[in-house]
């Protein structure tokens, strides 16, 4: 059978195991979107840590597509030194790393770009000011964008790029009924309602070439009346893996589909762990192209039973790399207690606050036992 710990490989690209760190938001970026220093050292300790994959920030890929303050940019050539750093501390640990390129789409903040977001439809029920609706010439524009990003990534070094399809963003907009409803080439069915993401992955594959991995984070469903539905997802998976995706990790949920969000709550036993394991091994039967599972992943244990029954090829995490950025290492080690996440997601509080993501909890743990020693002292 096969270990979590055997080595994986996606496009020539050899993981030494099969646990990846998921993108995230970490608020660690300059305010201009430039990689920084601090957000360097945070991959540098994934890599030490034994991570297989890292999959850095949702990197927005035009300054309208920013989602988040001191959210991490790929939008300008002069951000590629400062990335470069980044790879190059990452490979010097022995690890190997993935650029996510996105656009927030109708739910970037206008506060931070200064103008309305850019929608493919307007949906008022979700966003409160107005919208800026695209143009087929303003889509085209976007995806030029995406490729921009795409080479910007490959000059930084990085080992390839995951394309950001998921959690109610630009390209999961497009393929949801919800939020795209469009009447042009771009809208309607779901083969119109896919050709963004499409025209994305192709002209990436002509400028990046075949041999450079390419991946995509893409929704099983949104969970929203009205949303993308799993048939529709798994469709869309074959037309990736079509026209050269080379792995898929199947999310889930927008960031207003509440308790049913893509990072949810109250993940304290085993039965809540790997909430998208239905949708992944579904994708998993369907197609040939490597599958990897994201969403409450807490326990090696979970992790190999859901290897064994097939269900992916890999697994990632998130939060509990948050608070552990050691646990991979710990895992391979022999000691294979659960993570200690206990997925509140304030960390997520703290990196849009500006302090940068961090385990709130254990920082708050770490205080007050400080406080009891200097008492004792």
């Amino acid at each position: 059978m096969p270990s979590l710990f055997d080595p994986i490989t996606i496009n020539g690209l050899q993981l030494p195991n099969r646990f990846v760190r998921s993108a995230t938001y970490e608020g660690m970026a300059a305010p201009d979107g430039d990689c920084t220093p601090r957000l360097t050292r945070m991959m540098q300790a994934l890599a030490e840590g034994q991570v297989g994959l890292i999959i850095s920030s949702h990197a927005y890929v035009r300054p309208d597509g920013q989602a988040g303050v001191c959210q991490l940019g790929i939008h300008r050539d002069e951000q590629i030194a400062g990335l470069r750093e980044m790879t190059r501390a990452v490979h010097a640990a022995g690890g190997r790393i993935v650029a996510q390129i996105a656009h927030a789409g109708f739910f970037a903040k206008a506060d931070l770009i200064g103008q309305p977001p850019p929608a493919l439809t307007a949906v008022r029920k979700f966003g409160k000011g107005p919208r800026r609706k695209m143009t087929p010439a303003d889509i085209q524009q976007l995806v030029t964008a995406f490729v921009d990003a795409g080479r910007r990534a490959r000059e930084a070094g990085f080992d390839g790029v995951q394309i950001h399809a998921a959690h109610g963003y630009l390209l999961s907009q497009s393929l949801s009924p919800l939020f795209n409803k469009r009447t042009d080439t771009y809208g309607g069915s779901l083969v119109k309602r896919a050709r963004m993401l499409l025209e994305v992955v192709d002209g990436l594959r002509a400028t990046l070439g075949r041999d450079y991995p390419l991946l995509v984070k893409l929704n099983c469903a949104d969970f929203l009346d009205g949303g993308l539905q799993p048939a529709s997802a798994l469709r869309v998976g074959r037309w990736l893996q079509d026209n050269g995706i080379d792995a898929i990790e199947v999310s889930g949920g927008t960031v207003v589909s509440k308790g049913l969000s893509p990072s949810r709550t109250r993940i304290n036993r085993s039965d809540r762990e790997a909430y998208f394991r239905t949708a992944a091994q579904q994708f998993k039967q369907t197609l040939t192209i490597p599958i990897l599972l994201v969403g409450g992943i807490r326990s090696p244990q979970s992790a190999q039973q859901l290897l064994d029954n097939g269900v992916a090829d890999g697994f990632a995490m998130s939060r509990p790399l948050i608070r552990e950025p050691q646990l991979v290492r710990r895992w391979a080690g022999g000691d294979r207690r659960k993570a200690t996440c206990v997925s509140c997601n304030r960390c997520f509080d703290a990196a849009r606050s500006g302090e940068g993501v961090h385990c709130v909890l254990e920082r708050m743990e770490k205080a007050r036992g400080e406080k009891k020693s200097a008492k004792k002292g």
